[in-house]
């Protein structure tokens, strides 16, 4: 199954609405902050506006996040879960190194006492 492509403005108005949100702001308070009207605010959260780069820096600044963050496409379920999945098995892989590792350690260290003695 193909996935829609997301436009520029559909991206900006989501991450907005998302870092508006986990901030804890209304839109009220951060149209107050970002010293836009909260008209404008919600037009833009709504992909029907797309702000100037003075208001963008304005709304980044108010949300304490870098700009680009407004900017980023998320992956898709299915892209996640392969980032998933390979970090598991990347870190996986690790522990079992560094645990073979550890018990042939050991081992080396009750040979060589058993050759001392």
């Amino acid at each position: 199954m193909k996935e829609k492509a997301v436009s520029i403005k559909e991206t900006f108005a989501k991450n907005l609405r998302e870092n508006r949100r986990e901030c804890g702001f209304t839109q009220v308070q951060l149209a107050e902050k970002a010293d836009i009207t909260t008209h404008y605010l919600a037009m833009v959260e709504l992909a029907r506006y797309i702000p100037r780069v003075e208001t963008i820096e304005r709304l980044a600044k108010a949300l304490n996040i870098e700009v680009y963050k407004l900017f980023i496409v998320p992956l898709s379920p299915a892209a996640e879960m392969k980032n998933l999945h390979q970090t598991v098995i990347t870190d996986l892989k690790g522990i079992v190194k560094e645990s073979v590792e550890e018990a042939f350690e050991q081992e080396r260290k009750k040979q060589r006492n058993k050759n001392k003695q």
